[in-house]
């Protein structure tokens, strides 16, 4: 029982102000990609959005789009209001900017946050990856404490949780590429994000 979640707010100042959830990729727009991996795994999918007429028509209904609790705090506010709304206790969290999230990944890590942990997220050159993490649903009490000493930074979710990693040598291991935690922030990113994709094909 999975929810998996895709936070797609934010000005997208880098990107000229367009939407990255909505950019073309491998023939579809992006958000539709992530959906249909997260399908593989989730029985509930979740936008969370500042706007959620430019999804309606791209989206099946089966997903759920809401919006923030707390707006203007990034995504640590969309994570907040996700878990505060999921239908299962298990939230796998990505951002829309990452073409190649990995079912299999999110298996792995659900694993082994079954053992007890509030959330497990990779860790994969040398650095931690919250977004494309496992979180428990119970989680949102201490990202609301957060919101409200006016802590934005996705960097400080992890601080007051119990939580574990999972490393790029595991991950390889189990045949999982470590392209699913790279996202894309400007125009030259995605463009090359976009070329490996066609040289995959």
């Amino acid at each position: 029982m999975l929810t998996g979640v895709i936070l797609a707010g934010g000005a997208n100042r880098r990107m000229g102000g367009e939407r990255k959830a909505l950019l073309p990729f491998g023939g579809k727009p992006l958000i539709v990609r992530q959906l249909e991996r997260m399908a593989e795994l989730c029985e509930e999918r979740i936008i969370v959005t500042d706007d959620p007429k430019p999804y309606l028509p791209v989206v099946d209904r089966s997903v759920r789009i809401i919006t923030d609790f707390y707006e203007g705090c990034g995504p640590l506010g969309g994570l907040h209001a996700a878990l505060s709304l999921a239908k299962h206790s298990a939230v796998w969290a990505v951002g829309c900017d990452m073409p190649f999230i990995s079912a299999d990944a999110a298996r792995l890590l659900l694993s082994r946050k079954q053992d007890g942990f509030d959330a497990v997220v990779p860790l994969a050159g040398g650095e931690l990856h919250p977004l494309h993490g496992i979180y428990d649903r119970a989680a949102a009490t201490q990202i609301e404490a957060l919101l409200k000493q006016g802590e934005t930074a996705l960097s400080a979710l992890l601080k007051p949780l119990f939580w574990s990693e999972i490393s790029d040598s595991v991950l390889s291991e189990n045949g999982i590429d470590l392209m699913c935690v790279t996202s894309f922030k400007t125009p030259g990113a995605y463009e090359a994000m976009l070329q490996q994709v066609e040289q995959l094909h």
